[in-house]
């Protein structure tokens, strides 16, 4: 298996190496992780097992995007990444149902998943399945990557919490590093129709401070929405945890929006 050599043991720090459905570290005691029916394995420590995003955040993040409205912003990180890193070893970190992963495994990348959902991850191990492609996907913390150092040529964060410590700990020298979230009027058009008052996004405040900024943009589109993709992407989104009733009975109406995407987008690089 091609990323075998890359894992170490999230317990010990041993290498580790695959045995028919299993995972065993080289360890002293020889630690064992079994691969599920499915084709993920669990790594996260046992205290955050279970953790990550939930049933409902899966289902509708799954059918928004594999409705194909965010294709613009995924093909524009598949080219960052061919246009930048100088191999093929790319971290999905915070990969929730594997949308992305999955793409750019059919691309030609070596790519590793990692979320701390199980459903989601389990999501992800089923879209690999479906499309012949093959990600490695595990149960894992993005502060905590069951991966040996300077492993891996990149690293996407998208729509995730960034790790930076952890995510230099994995990269190769020279390694990438995307960074990608919600711009300044991200789904604005949406937040209209929930609040009297909708707020702009506030520029993130976890961006790299120990990396070389390579690059930075942003990129915007806009969507043509029908009523079963606003209710998916409505309930993949934070707002559907923080929504007035009022709110939810105006979207309930909506028969078609237009809305924009508008999505800023980092490159770092590992000095």
């Amino acid at each position: 298996m091609w990323w075998s050599s890359g894992l170490r043991c999230p317990i010990c720090g041993a290498a580790t190496s695959k045995q028919r459905n299993s995972l065993f570290c080289h360890g002293t005691r020889r630690h064992c992780f079994d691969f599920s029916a499915d084709g993920y394995v669990n790594l996260a420590a046992s205290k955050a097992t279970g953790g990550g995003d939930d049933a409902t955040l899966i289902a509708a993040r799954t059918a928004f995007l594999s409705g194909g409205h965010y294709e613009p912003f995924a093909a524009r990180i598949s080219e960052l990444l061919s246009a930048y890193s100088q191999g093929l070893a790319v971290v999905d970190a915070g990969c929730g149902e594997g949308y992305y992963t999955c793409r750019l495994a059919r691309e030609g990348f070596r790519c590793y998943g990692f979320d701390l959902s199980k459903r989601g991850i389990r999501a992800a191990a089923k879209r690999a399945a479906r499309e012949g492609v093959d990600p490695f996907f595990a149960v894992a913390g993005i502060y905590t990557l069951p991966l040996q150092d300077a492993s891996v040529d990149a690293v996407i964060s998208l729509f995730a919490p960034v790790a930076e410590q952890e995510f230099l700990r994995v990269l190769r020298p020279g390694g990438i590093l995307i960074v990608a979230g919600a711009g300044r009027d991200h789904l604005l058009s949406l937040k209209r129709m929930l609040y009297e008052q909708p707020h702009a996004n506030e520029p993130r405040a976890d961006l790299p401070v120990s990396m070389t900024e390579l690059a930075r943009e942003m990129l915007s589109f806009s969507m043509e929405l029908e009523r079963e993709a606003i209710g998916s992407l409505f309930a993949m989104t934070p707002y559907y945890y923080r929504t007035s009733r009022e709110g939810q009975e105006r979207l309930a109406t909506c028969e078609h929006l237009t809305c924009e995407a508008e999505m800023d987008i980092f490159i770092y690089r590992k000095s």
